[in-house]
């Protein structure tokens, strides 16, 4: 049995990854657009308080580089 993909909003992923040293670049509509001082780009839809998909949460912490 596969571990359960927990689900999170943007701002609670946005929380995340801001303390981890992620900082905001430049936002183009809905998306945000973050970097770090290594020169990774994540970018994150904010769409309200919807709940993002699993597949999009696992790919921001993938490219984070968080577990």
């Amino acid at each position: 049995m596969s571990p359960k993909t927990l689900r999170y909003t943007a701002g609670q992923i946005i929380k995340i990854i801001k303390s981890i040293g992620f900082s905001l670049s430049r936002q183009s509509g809905s998306h945000m657009i973050f970097h770090n001082g290594k020169g990774v780009r994540i970018t994150i839809p904010k769409h309200s308080s919807k709940i993002l998909h699993p597949k999009i949460v696992k790919n921001i912490l993938r490219d984070a580089e968080i577990e």
